[in-house]
This record gives structure tokens, C-alpha cells and sequence, in this order.
């Protein structure tokens, strides 16, 4: 019974495994026919890029989802820059000033001295001169300040009412410097004032 197993300690102990015969390259079968079956496994692997996703999951809370496309994102990237918000600021403000000019020289325009009676020319010519004043300057405190708060809040990276209080404070204290610098402290702290109530009263009532 015991001849029927390998004895590791008997005659044919050290003789050496016999090696399998050589494979003839030629006959050797392909793992992979065409290449075709190489593309299917690399798409599966690696994926498509040119697929669109179709797990998405996109709330409906008021009508249904849109997926934004990419020219939509460009739009809505080009409009909430600091430069956009500046010039929107500015021509809001240039409007604003021209109306409340036009308002405030048509109540209130200047009397001339008794002995020179104005003609229409003449009160059409100052009030034109203060509509255009008063354009200008909101034009410029929309574009400042509008500026201003853009970059203070992309720096911060955070919305609340410090980032008004701040760019009124700046914004109040650059147009108040053309007058000297007390008049800059003073417009500085009145405008950041302004800022933080204004701001609180929005936040308030939102």
C-alpha cells in the first residue's frame, strides 16, 4: 500500500521535474481578436466623456429643473463679476441722478435777481446742468462703492453687513478726500453709517 505514494526520501527523490515541451509562438490563440474588443474595454474602464450623466437628481421646487448648458454659465459667470456689477451700478446710478436732478431742479430752480427776468432757455440750461451734477455724482458713489463691496466680499468670502459698512466706509472716505481729510473721516464714517443701517433695515425686512 505505502509503494503507491511518493516518498520524498526515496531513489527517485533528486532527480529533477521533467520540463513541459516548448510552445509554438504560432500556435499560441490570441487573447483579444480586433481591436475593437480593446476600444469596449478601454470605453468600460476609463468611460465616455461625451456622455451625459443619468443619475442626476435636480430639486423641483418651483416648475421644473433645467440643466444650464455651458453658455448659460458663461453668461451668469461674466454678469456676478466685480467688473459687471461696477458698470451696472454706474449706469443705475447716472439714471437715478438724473431723475432725482430733474425732479429737484423742477420744484426748486434757482430764482434770478429781480431786475433780470430768466427766459426758458435759461431754466432749461440749469436745470440740464443739475441733472447732469447730480447724475454724475451717483454714478460715481454706485460705481465706487458697488466695486468696492465686490472685492471686500470676494476676499472675505462671505455675505453680511460687514462687507457694506466696509465699502461705505472706503467709498464715503475716497469722495470726501477731494475736500481734505477730515472731510474724507467724516464721509467715511457717515457712509459706512448709512451702509449698516440701510443694510439692516433689507436684511430686516427680507
Amino acid at each position: 500500500m505505502m509503494n503507491n505514494f511518493y516518498n520524498p526520501f526515496g531513489p527517485n527523490a533528486c532527480k529533477p521535474v521533467p520540463k513541459p515541451p516548448p510552445e509554438d509562438p504560432l500556435k499560441r490563440k490570441p487573447v483579444f481578436v480586433h481591436n475593437e474588443e480593446l476600444d469596449k474595454i478601454a470605453v468600460y474602464f476609463i468611460g465616455n466623456q461625451q456622455r451625459y450623466r443619468e443619475n442626476i437628481i435636480i430639486p423641483r421646487a418651483l416648475g421644473a429643473g433645467h440643466i444650464k448648458t455651458y453658455e448659460e454659465k458663461m453668461i451668469e459667470k461674466a454678469m456676478e463679476s466685480c467688473v459687471f456689477k461696477s458698470i451696472m451700478s454706474y449706469v443705475v446710478g447716472f439714471g437715478l441722478g438724473a431723475a432725482l436732478g430733474l425732479f429737484t431742479s423742477s420744484v426748486n430752480p434757482n430764482v434770478a435777481a429781480v431786475e433780470k427776468q430768466q427766459t426758458a432757455r435759461e431754466i432749461f440750461a440749469e436745470m440740464k446742468m443739475t441733472t447732469l451734477s447730480y447724475a454724475k455724482n451717483f454714478a460715481v458713489i454706485g460705481f465706487l462703492f458697488s466695486g468696492v463691496e465686490c472685492v471686500i466680499e470676494t476676499y472675505r468670502g462671505q455675505t453680511d453687513w460687514k462687507n457694506g459698512t466696509y465699502a461705505g466706509g472706503l467709498t464715503g472716505g475716497l469722495i470726501g478726500l477731494r475736500a481734505g481729510v477730515k472731510a474724507g473721516i467724516v464721509g467715511a464714517a457717515g457712509f459706512a453709517a448709512f451702509s449698516t443701517a440701510i443694510d439692516y433695515y433689507m436684511h430686516s425686512r427680507g
